[in-house]
C-alpha cells in the first residue's frame, strides 16, 4: 500500500522532470520499503503529482518553490535506516526533477506516515501488513 504524493508549485519541475517525477519516487518508495520489483507490486505503488496553482505556496522569506513529498506506508514497513534513505532519495529526485541543486535540499521536506495495521483496505477488505510480507515473500522479481 505504498503511495507518494509530490506537491508542487505549478511550473517549478523541468519539463522531463514532470514527466518522469511520479514513477521515479514510486521505484525509490518500493526500493525502501523492500518490496519485490514485480508488476504486482508497482501497480500497488501509486504516485500522485500536485501542482499549486500560481501564488497558492510561499514562505514568510520568500516566494522560492518549495516541494513536500508525503509517503505512505504500513506502519512496521520501514526501519529508521530505511526511512532515512527514503528521505534522502525522495529528496534528491525532487531536485533533479526541477532542476536544483543539492544545495537547495531545504526546499524538499519529506513526511513519512505510518498506517496503523488493520487501518488500510483494498479491494474490499482490510489489508494487514503480515499479508503484504507474506505475499512479499511469495513473488519473485520479474524486474
Amino acid at each position: 500500500m505504498p503511495m507518494i504524493r509530490l506537491t508542487a508549485p505549478s511550473g517549478s519541475l523541468t519539463e522531463v522532470g514532470r514527466g518522469t517525477v511520479q514513477r521515479d519516487l514510486a521505484a525509490v518508495l518500493l526500493r525502501w520499503e523492500g518490496a519485490p520489483d514485480t508488476a504486482f507490486f508497482r501497480a500497488q505503488a501509486w504516485s500522485y503529482l500536485v501542482e499549486l496553482p500560481e501564488g497558492a505556496q510561499a514562505t514568510a522569506e520568500d516566494d522560492e518553490p518549495r516541494f513536500l513529498v508525503d509517503v505512505t506506508v504500513p506502519q512496521g514497513a520501514l526501519s529508521e535506516r530505511r526511512k532515512a534513505g527514503l528521505v534522502e532519495d525522495a529528496t534528491r529526485t525532487v531536485l533533479e526533477a526541477a532542476g536544483l541543486s543539492p544545495a537547495e535540499a531545504l526546499r524538499v521536506w519529506v513526511l513519512v506516515h505510518e498506517q496503523p495495521d488493520g487501518t488500510w483496505g483494498a479491494g474490499g477488505s482490510v489489508i494487514r501488513y503480515a499479508d503484504l510480507v507474506a505475499l512479499a515473500k511469495g513473488q519473485q522479481t520479474d524486474a
